[in-house]
């Protein structure tokens, strides 16, 4: 890297600085009031019903792995869109056999009762 590269990338650490202190000193000066304590949590408003560290039902833990296997599954089918063609017969293959392995893992929490609400 050469010096100018160095000042360029200095210069923008610069800018990048500037922003968020100017975004904290306008926060600061719009703000309005609250009234109440400044470490509180914010739920439109009221006060928290429960504590924050408060346990939850273990079913939400299979709903959110549920979620997360599906958007891991659309991580990898958007850059798989895009080469489909260049790679040919190959790339479907691949991606129906990740899909398979989707379906096993809902059949499986299916047949847990993960999608039973009760």
């Amino acid at each position: 890297m050469t010096v100018s590269g160095f000042a360029a990338a200095g210069a923008l650490l610069l800018v990048g600085v500037a922003v968020v202190v100017g975004l904290y000193a306008v926060a600061r000066v719009v703000a309005v009031g609250s009234g109440g304590s400044p470490v509180a949590a914010f739920q439109g408003g009221a006060a928290p019903g429960e504590h924050a560290f408060s346990r939850f039902h273990v079913r939400w833990y299979v709903v959110s792995m549920i979620y997360l296997a599906f958007e891991v599954e659309m991580v990898f089918m958007y850059p798989w869109a895009l080469v489909v063609t260049s790679m040919g017969a190959a790339a479907v293959v691949e991606m129906f056999l990740f899909l398979g392995v989707l379906v096993v893992g809902v059949l499986y929490a299916w047949r847990e009762g993960a999608f039973e609400w009760t």
